[in-house]
């Protein structure tokens, strides 16, 4: 049995005692004060978060708000509105606490940006959080200093339609992205008027629901939770984030808004975090649904003892914490504790001192910065995966192209989901940016092909195959419309839906070059129309900026640059595929691929598979084409064993071989090849987007240490432990430069 080493962490322990040495000061003693004047009703009140259905502000509300029974809203619109709001609370309440305004401010507020797993696809977390921090920009001068942002969850069934809000499938990454958006959406601090809280979801296992369904179950034995489900929630928390919120589903059993392990004992005792804790929307009166609670009576108890400090919607807690609080089963300490947690971010964030919007938003919204950086994460998040023939770029000298598809020329469906501030008729479409760009010396023919993304009618196909005919060259534009993705918008099969499979082949048919441009919430399957496609660019939902985005990219103004943050699965029944995966007893091999593994009558090798298909995936996480190739040599490790506390450098060269100046990411990847709980087959442990000037090479140089070789073992500590390790620098997780080192004892 290897010997383990235990990683250990420095941790500052803080003192629950006041002594003449140790009174709270500044904003502590601020809380402190403040909660001793408080009745229980305002209390109370701090810990309820209701939205408007009607947007107004009637009499009892008025009222409400003026007795301190309110704390928090969503989706209030407008910034008079909430000022209206915040007047009644910080100068005709009492203790004139103010409210604090929360917003789906996902991917944008009137500039939308990329949706979350597009951005992801840039593996640029610097541009990233800039987007955050315009964003912000834009919300809060709307009198917004809450989102409801990042989306931190692992997911990994492309089923699940929240996939599209998510930042991929491993735990690097998304920590990576987790934390820009973080620094982005708060800024540098969080009292400035332009910063407003981050709130990080969904605590926690929510992308790891059964079947892709929407809300469902997570099964997640506790050392994958750590090693891969809490990584990037914790990233966010090292970055500063003010809130975080409770997600919809059960964990091993217990509902997560419910669930005392991760709220207490993860959140709160490790990691230290002192903002508060929301409900998912009404996920408190769900524990009921659940089977968990008898009532909301019982819910109010078990989701408020278990940490969740402010209720979204429902009214449980409103409802039913002063009898809990009689009967003895809700202590005074735990109120108190939670009105202090949701007080410090309302501190942390000026609200005290500058509660009201500015009313001068138009001036920020749909800035020529906002639009520039809109633009430049869309091309940087699109992912070249074909290019037959080096179809793409599209030759300036074309006369004739046929612009083709229902998401051609679709402002509100190119935002995606997740953007309630998104105006349609703000967005520039492809076809709109086509004609501008390519002006009147190029004759653009536009078929739409089908009234919409899901229709079944197929009438408009023949006028979109006679446009191509007419063309030189061919652009579909296909894919999902907004409404597809998103929050409850599962989907069981994953082709690009209605007719538009057959209006891509009846359009490829014609012997035209197409290029297929995808506009997605989520990875599709394109097994019936790749082949007949010459190049594919893979878009997401790229924004109000998509149509510019497209134009330069499918012309060469810039050569794409995205890699995919998710694994793309052949077909649906391959779900879950994703790189980390485990090795199992008997893997398949590469003999194993290209055909299909056989008939239960000729089964082709008794190996973990499918017998009628493939096991790879049709595109491997980390993978993306460009208008160059990039040559990778001359992998050095800068020692071949390494102790703890010891820095392992590991470089590569790489060389831009094509004649196109172009940004490449290159990927840092290891596996332990032996340890006491079994290790992924590939971990990713850094990256690098470098650009590559045409015929120069740069030397790509990372650094390992024993952290980046920890995990979490079977009795749940965090160790790393003596033993040899393969590691690659690579263009994608199937593929590159690979060497290998020891970790050995001191």
């Amino acid at each position: 049995m290897k010997k383990i080493i235990l990683f250990s962490l420095v941790v500052l322990l803080l003192s629950s005692f006041e002594s003449p040495k140790n009174k709270p000061s500044g904003i502590e003693a601020k809380i402190n004060a403040l909660v001793a004047k408080m009745t229980l009703k305002e209390k109370l009140g701090q810990l309820q978060q209701l939205t408007l259905y009607k947007q107004e502000l009637s009499p009892n509300l008025k009222e409400q708000i003026k007795n301190g029974e309110m704390g928090s809203f969503l989706n209030v619109e407008g910034a008079q509105l909430k000022n209206a709001l915040q007047k009644i609370a910080v100068e005709e309440s009492r203790l004139k606490i103010p409210i604090i305004f929360g917003r789906d401010v996902i991917h944008g507020f009137r500039t939308i940006y990329p949706i979350p797993l597009g951005q992801a696809s840039s593996w640029n977390p610097d541009l990233v959080e800039k987007a955050a921090r315009l964003t912000a920009v834009e919300a809060t001068s709307e009198g917004i200093n809450w989102t409801f942002a990042p989306m931190v969850d692992i997911a990994r069934d492309a089923r699940w339609g929240r996939i599209a809000e998510s930042v991929g499938e491993d735990p690097y990454l998304a920590s990576a992205f987790s934390a820009a958006m973080v620094k982005g959406f708060q800024g540098n601090n969080l009292n400035e008027a332009t910063s407003m809280a981050a709130c990080v979801k969904h605590f926690v296992g929510y992308g790891a629901a059964e079947g892709g369904r929407d809300y469902n179950t997570a099964i997640i034995p506790e050392n994958i939770l750590r090693d891969v489900y809490l990584p990037s929630f914790k990233a966010a928390k090292e970055a500063g984030a003010a809130t975080y919120m409770s997600s919809f589903n059960e964990i091993n059993g217990i509902p997560a808004s419910g669930n005392a392990f991760t709220l207490r004992k993860v959140l709160r005792d490790e990691w230290k975090f002192d903002g508060f804790v929301v409900s998912d929307w009404g996920s408190i009166e769900e524990m009921i649904n659940h089977g968990f609670c008898a009532d909301k009576k019982e819910a109010a108890l078990k989701g408020f003892n278990a940490g969740v400090d402010m209720e979204m919607v429902t009214t449980c807690y409103a409802d039913n914490l002063e009898q809990l609080i009689k009967e003895g089963k809700v202590s005074m300490a735990r109120i108190d504790e939670s009105v202090k947690n949701i007080l410090r971010v309302k501190f942390r964030l000026g609200l005290f001192d500058h509660p009201y919007a500015k009313l001068d938003g138009e001036a920020v919204i749909l800035s020529k910065e906002n639009l520039e950086t809109a633009c430049k994460l869309a091309e940087q998040s699109m992912v070249l995966l074909k290019n037959e023939n080096n179809t793409l770029p599209l030759s300036k000298t074309i006369r004739n192209l046929a612009v083709i598809g229902p998401l051609a020329d679709d402002g509100k469906d190119q935002l995606g989901c997740w953007a309630p501030d998104g105006k349609g008729d703000e967005s520039i479409t492809p076809l709109t940016a086509l004609r501008s760009s390519l002006g009147a010396g190029v004759n653009i023919i536009y078929a739409r092909g089908a009234s919409s993304c899901r229709s079944m009618d197929e009438s408009d196909i023949p006028a979109a195959v006679e446009a191509a005919r007419q063309a030189d060259a061919v652009v579909v534009f296909a894919g999902e419309d907004a409404l597809l993705s998103g929050e409850a918008h599962s989907r069981a099969f994953l082709n690009i839906p209605g007719i538009q499979e057959k209006l891509i082949n009846a359009v490829a048919a014609t012997g035209k070059p197409v290029v297929l441009v995808v506009m997605a919430g989520r990875p599709l399957v394109m097994n019936l129309v790749e082949p007949n496609v010459k190049s594919i660019l893979y878009a997401w939902h790229p924004g109000t900026m998509a149509g510019p985005a497209v134009a330069n990219v499918l012309f060469g103004k810039t050569s794409p640059s995205g890699k995919l943050p998710v694994t793309f699965v052949r077909w649906v029944g391959q779900i879950p595929t994703y790189y980390a995966h485990k090795n199992t007893g008997r893997p398949p091999s590469v003999k194993n691929t290209g055909i299909p593994m056989g008939t239960p009558l000729d089964p082709q090798g008794f190996v973990s598979g499918y017998l009628d298909l493939d096991y790879t995936p049709a595109y491997s996480f980390g993978y993306g084409l460009s208008y160059t190739t990039f040559a990778y040599k001359n992998l050095v490790l800068s020692r071949e064993k390494i102790k703890p506390g010891e820095k392992l450098m590991v470089s590569a060269e790489i060389t831009n071989t094509g004649n196109v100046d172009a940004d490449e990411v290159v990927q840092l990847y290891i596996r332990d090849l032996v340890a006491s709980v079994t290790r992924p087959v590939k971990e990713l442990k850094g990256f690098k987007r470098v650009s590559i000037k045409a015929g120069e090479t740069v030397k790509v140089e990372f650094t390992l240490t024993d952290a980046d070789l920890a995990f979490y073992n079977d009795k749940m500590k965090f160790v790393f432990e003596p033993g040899k390790f393969n590691v690659w620098i690579s263009k994608n997780a199937d593929e590159g430069l690979k060497g290998a080192f020891e970790l050995v004892e001191k």
